[in-house]
């Protein structure tokens, strides 16, 4: 396991999720969910398994915030835009950061996120309620 943060170790504030009691146990299960569909459209092109993290931040990380709660902040980029994570009582994980390759990513600075804002659109909504779903279904199936 290698995204940012995975050190961190926090108990859910929901724990409605049976198995998901931490970051690392959260990211193992979005391995089996993340896909084409989930990513954002602008990446989706260049989505693949062996990349799975990629254009997945937003979704992922308000997902993230509906179990361990903390904010969601984001890293303005170049191209525009920003890449979503989470901080939880002052402890940063990134579990989308393996999308950017070993680049090292500067979270001081970060803006926080807006998920009303974020939901706005959509397309994210939908892909944030897809990826919840996958989520769900693969938990039913595991217990």
């Amino acid at each position: 396991m290698s995204f940012y943060g995975s050190e961190t170790v926090f108990p859910p504030v929901e724990t409605g999720l049976a198995g998901i009691t931490t970051p690392q146990a959260l990211y193992r299960a979005l391995l089996g969910c993340w896909c084409a569909e989930s990513c954002a459209p602008r990446m989706r092109a260049r989505w693949s398994p062996e990349n799975p993290t990629l254009g997945q931040c937003s979704v992922t990380a308000f997902l993230a915030q509906d179990l361990f709660g903390g904010e969601v902040l984001g890293i303005p980029l170049p191209e525009g835009g920003f890449h979503c994570f989470n901080v939880v009582g002052g402890l940063v994980f990134d579990l989308s950061s393996e999308q950017f390759r070993g680049a090292r990513l500067d979270y001081a600075g970060a803006l926080p996120q807006s998920r009303a804002e974020h939901f706005a659109k959509a397309e994210k909504y939908e892909r944030y309620l897809l990826l919840k779903k996958r989520l769900l279904d693969q938990l039913r199936i595991e217990n």
